[in-house]
């Protein structure tokens, strides 16, 4: 367990984190791996502490010690057994984190920050880790019941930009979470609408396209099947708009997963569309897993 990648979870100077802490802690046993909770220091200017400065560093130092000690005891007060950390880096919260996403199994962060982990819109520290993380980050939100299990958990399949990283995750969370995994996959209607006499033609268009669709996912996650046969699947082909659909089905699941590439073909610059929409929308914790091709 020594040498097993850790969860890292962000946490800032708030009180309001502790179901966060328990979350991530209840990552880490799942796994079988350590927890580390890295509350950032931030730099006080572009060249970093002048000599004179040390006093001030010394004070954040300590400040930051004082929030790291105070979540390792609530992580193990709720799981005894669990392995915990703390990390204080210097620099920005985002930087930080997706430097160190590289010695992690996941990154952990709440849906909103302050302090160490400033309290913005996603936008900021969330999204920019999400979009350049190197392992999964599972991204919660206040009121989402992440410790009220449902046994249910979402992932969007992608055909066009097929992303097996982000199905092997769900796989992976669902058996070890004893969960129900429902696989969507979204279809777009076309923009005109059939003519009089062609209704018939164009549902059987509908149906062959459904069914096409239906083949090719049953036939990438086959495998997956095989190395989780505990896991019941479900899979919906649906004709609707992605996000939207993902965050309508978020209501009722533990976890909505998606993967980090979109449509846009700008690698690490840009998050995929669907992933970043969720990300505001969804009900419950979202992970992005990044591809391969990331």
């Amino acid at each position: 367990m020594a040498d097993a990648k850790p969860v890292i979870v962000g946490v800032d100077d708030a009180d309001d984190q502790d179901v966060l802490v328990r979350y991530a802690a209840h990552q880490a046993v799942m796994r079988g791996v350590p927890l580390h909770i890295a509350h950032a220091i931030a730099l006080p200017g572009p060249f970093g502490w002048e000599k004179e400065d040390e006093a001030g560093q010394g004070s954040l130092v300590q400040r930051g010690a004082a929030v790291v000690d105070r979540f390792e005891a609530v992580a193990r007060s709720a799981f005894p057994d669990v392995t915990v950390a703390g990390e204080l880096p210097f620099g920005d919260p985002a930087s930080t984190l997706v430097a160190r996403s590289a010695e992690a199994s996941l990154l952990v962060l709440g849906h909103r920050g302050r302090g160490g982990f400033p309290r913005l819109a996603l936008g900021s520290v969330s999204l920019q880790v999400a979009t350049h993380s190197r392992c999964p980050v599972l991204v919660t939100r206040p009121g989402s019941g992440a410790e009220l299990p449902r046994k249910r958990i979402i992932v969007g399949a992608d055909l066009v930009h097929h992303t097996p990283e982000a199905l092997e995750f769900a796989f992976a969370e669902a058996d070890r979470r004893a969960a129900h995994l429902h696989i969507v996959h979204t279809l777009h209607r076309p923009a005109l609408l059939p003519g009089p006499g062609s209704v018939t033609s164009a549902q059987r268009d509908v149906h062959e396209t459904e069914e096409s669709a239906r083949g090719l996912v049953e036939e990438r996650i086959a495998e997956l099947r095989g190395r989780h046969p505990q896991v019941p699947v479900e899979l919906d082909i649906e004709w609707a708009r992605p996000a939207t659909r993902l965050a309508e089905l978020s209501e009722e699941a533990d976890l909505l997963v998606v993967g980090s590439r979109g449509r846009t073909g700008l690698r690490r610059l840009l998050l995929g569309s669907v992933s970043s929409e969720v990300l505001h929308t969804a009900r419950c914790p979202v992970a992005v897993v990044p591809t391969a091709a990331d």
